[in-house]
């Protein structure tokens, strides 16, 4: 006899290996530590991120080849300080995010307060599933380009969708299927809504 699925275990497959909230957490505090003039400063963000990262058995380090990406993968997958490549078992495992563009700015409070309004107005709407969409497209707009929702390009929307969204958000199958309806919703009513009271 088959034995019946265990919801839970189910529940737990879905969930990221290395959290979002994570993530976007090393990337700040890389980009933080590239912005500071003195090196002590930058290698105490450094070493707050190694820190944050070393709670979910995760390392960290900016791309030789490509000093404007940021590359997060299981420490499992390193010896002597090198990546193995034979100890790569699912390079979907790997995460990386650009380090280009703006990035933490003077208006990125105000950015991400912006957004993360929008966010909970798709929630609130229209569901927590095209809620849940809404909020990975706040963390894109937010942390790779320090821009309001409604200023991201065409462009910009389809790196999200086709790059961002299926790599760094972890999504569920439902999400998956109304992703692009999640993020028009997000756009109308990112036009609705207004930066520092006037837009």
């Amino acid at each position: 006899m088959a034995e019946k699925p265990d919801p839970e275990a189910a529940e737990a497959d879905d969930e990221p290996e290395l959290p979002l909230e994570v993530v976007d957490e090393a990337e700040r505090l890389t980009r933080l530590a590239r912005e500071v003039a003195n090196e002590d400063e930058a290698e105490t963000y450094r070493e707050a991120r190694d820190e944050l990262l070393a709670d979910t058995d995760f390392t960290a380090r900016v791309r030789e080849d490509d000093r404007d990406t940021l590359v997060l993968y299981p420490e499992e997958w390193v010896v002597d300080g090198t990546v193995h490549p034979d100890r790569v078992d699912d390079v979907d495992r790997g995460i990386e995010r650009s380090l280009e563009g703006p990035g933490a700015s003077e208006d990125w409070d105000t950015i991400e307060e912006h957004n993360r309004a929008v966010a909970d107005r798709v929630a609130a709407e229209h569901g927590e599933t095209h809620g849940q969409n809404a909020h990975a497209l706040a963390d894109f707009a937010s942390n790779h380009y320090a821009k309001p929702i409604d200023d991201l390009t065409r462009e910009e929307r389809a790196e999200f969708l086709d790059e961002y969204f299926v790599r760094n958000a972890f999504p569920s199958d439902d999400q998956k299927a109304v992703v692009e309806e999640s993020v028009q919703f997000a756009v109308e009513i990112a036009d609705d809504e207004s930066i520092g009271g006037e837009r």
